[in-house]
């Protein structure tokens, strides 16, 4: 980490475990027989994407969902389905971030919307007893509230843009690859997350950063 004075992370993968294979049984046991397919459908078409970047409302991505599904299905019931893929925020990595912000500014920018973003704030006052995910981070960049979505090159641009941060001393993490490839397009130095390794194995030992 030579030279690097700020760390960009990724959320899903990266802090947060998730499963998209739970979501997908989740919504077929609400009676979506193919969910899959939908799925491809919606990041297909606009709807994912104006989800992520705040131009579909939570109540309009669940008058969608509504169209697929019994007339019986709650909103909770769709709601819960859609947050299924969401699973756990390992202690250790928690732990990590804030080893890591004694050396480090430290930022996270997210493709999520609404209804993940409570949930996982909601899962970490439960599990953890911590109210927000920002809390670790010197900010945080949840795509919805940006208008902006990794890979578009204005999001990572964003981050560096309103905290002064120099892109060559600024390494973003993230599990996707078209991700990194669009940090990479603005000049940051990048690590790409691949599985099974996690943050732990980046920056292990910890206290050596």
């Amino acid at each position: 980490m030579q030279g690097i004075k700020n760390i960009i992370f990724d959320l899903g993968g990266v802090i947060l475990n998730i499963n998209y294979q739970l979501t997908s049984d989740a919504f077929t046991q609400l009676g979506v027989k193919n969910f899959k397919e939908l799925y491809s459908q919606f990041h297909g078409s606009s709807l994912f994407n104006r989800l992520e970047t705040g131009h579909v409302s939570t109540e309009e991505f669940l008058a969608e969902m509504h169209q697929h599904v019994p007339e019986t299905v709650t909103d909770e019931q769709l709601k819960a389905a859609w947050n299924a893929m969401l699973l756990d925020f390992p202690l250790q990595r928690l732990q990590l971030l804030q080893q890591l912000r004694q050396h480090y500014n430290l930022y996270l920018l997210s493709n999520t919307n609404a209804i993940h973003l409570e949930e996982f704030n909601r899962m970490l006052q439960e599990t953890r007893g911590i109210p927000s995910l920002s809390s670790f981070f010197d900010r945080a960049y949840y795509s919805h509230l940006m208008g902006q979505r990794k890979p578009d090159k204005a999001s990572y641009q964003m981050v560096l843009d309103e905290n002064g941060l120099k892109a060559a001393e600024t390494v973003f993490i993230d599990d996707l690859l078209p991700n990194i490839e669009g940090a990479k397009a603005v000049g940051l130095q990048t690590i790409h997350l691949e599985s099974p390794k996690t943050i732990l194995d980046i920056f292990r030992p910890a206290s050596a950063v």
